[in-house]
């Protein structure tokens, strides 16, 4: 097995699934299940060699999202981020084709049938 070159750092698994439904490459995608502690982010770094991917935060647009991304951010500066509508509030909670407009802004391939 390849090891994949880029990471998608969600919140949760709904997230992951909605994520998982667009993509047309393969990506890790990481589930944070909320705030991280120190050691929790240590070890996600280690064991997805986070300082060595393209890693891409994608979180929701609320004050948990917000934290997070600013935790994630000072960990991991060369990380790209990907913002959701605010409108939408919740990765899971948006949809498809704006989902896949926002990975493609990134140079994530995604399903085409999603841009129609």
């Amino acid at each position: 097995m390849t090891e994949l070159e880029k990471v998608i750092i969600v919140e949760g698994r709904t997230d992951k699934k909605q994520i998982e439904k667009v993509l047309n490459e393969q990506i890790e995608i990481v589930c944070t299940n909320g705030t991280l502690g120190i050691e929790k982010l240590d070890q996600l770094l280690i064991d997805y060699d986070l300082d060595n991917k393209d890693v891409f935060i994608l979180v929701d647009e609320d004050s948990a999202g917000q934290k997070l991304r600013k935790q994630l951010s000072m960990e991991l500066p060369h990380a790209e981020h990907i913002y959701i509508d605010k409108t939408f509030r919740e990765v899971a909670a948006t949809p498809e084709s704006e989902l896949a407009i926002a990975l493609i802004s990134r140079h994530i391939d995604v399903n085409p049938i999603f841009l129609a």
